[in-house]
């Protein structure tokens, strides 16, 4: 299936539908990427967090896919945003990589401090060619704001939790007047929006899965998305939503669903 790309400000084009692997064990890991890989995802989001650098890695080489075909993003820890040079050097080891796609300050961590210092880094590492795009993760209006203000590089991403009950408009404003792209972690709502009734009734009107529906919402408004499964048959449904469109009436439906209520950490009280 063809997965569109998104172009980022700094001219790099990034697959709008990626794979997660948030809370993907070490046992499990290996085989759920190469899972994924081998449906046809060529965008996979890791984490020097997540603990599974090593095997998002292993499954890459195993994979036999030519480099230049994927997209691999990592995040700088939080308790690493005084030493980023070492922990994004430290991750491309992890991972048996020379370059990263996407390099993404994990959390703002307000208590730090850290986080000017760390994007300093991460501009002089895009500079040597070690990152083709540098960006941020879980930040809010004023702290991209202090980002751009201190920065002499736009972040090219801002990754936030983003579903059909959290869609947290404020930030994703922020991010088009800077021409950051929203990329949509959580998209499933941890599990909860699949279940909702609007949802629900799409998907049955549709022939789809209620996953794929709130997937296709993603993908028709734009963001990146990341979708997240263990499960090969998931992985699969997950990545099969180029193939049909949501009318106007679906989308402004499940547009509705807004609660403005987070299922994960509030960007403020987050610390490393």
């Amino acid at each position: 299936m063809s997965i569109p790309n998104v172009t980022l400000n700094d001219g790099h084009r990034i697959p709008q539908l990626g794979f997660g692997v948030w809370q993907v064990s070490r046992r499990d890991i290996v085989r759920t990427v190469s899972a994924a890989l081998e449906v046809g995802y060529r965008h996979i989001d890791t984490a020097s967090a997540y603990g599974n650098e090593a095997g998002v890695g292993q499954a890459i080489r195993e994979s036999d896919i030519p480099r230049e075909d994927l997209f691999i993003t990592t995040k700088l820890d939080n308790s690493d945003q005084g030493r980023a040079r070492q922990a994004l050097e430290d991750s491309l080891r992890r991972l048996g990589l020379d370059y990263l796609d996407l390099y993404l300050i994990h959390w703002p961590v307000p208590g730090l401090d850290k986080r000017v210092e760390a994007w300093e880094a991460m501009e002089q590492a895009q500079a040597e060619g070690l990152i083709r795009s540098i960006g941020v993760s879980n930040f809010t209006p004023r702290y991209l704001t202090e980002i751009i203000e201190h920065g002499s590089v736009v972040p090219a991403v801002n990754q936030i939790e983003y579903h059909p009950t959290f869609q947290q408009r404020d930030v994703e404003t922020a991010n088009a007047e800077h021409g950051i792209v929203t990329e949509a972690y959580s998209p499933l709502g941890m599990g909860s929006a699949p279940r909702n009734r609007v949802v629900a009734d799409i998907a049955e009107r549709t022939g789809r899965t209620s996953a794929q529906v709130v997937l296709r919402w993603h993908v028709q408004a734009g963001p990146v998305v990341i979708p997240k499964s263990v499960t090969p048959p998931r992985i699969a449904e997950n990545f099969a939503v180029s193939d049909f469109q949501l009318s106007s009436a679906d989308l402004a439906a499940i547009d509705a669903l807004d609660t403005g209520k987070p299922l994960g950490w509030d960007p403020e009280t987050v610390r490393g």
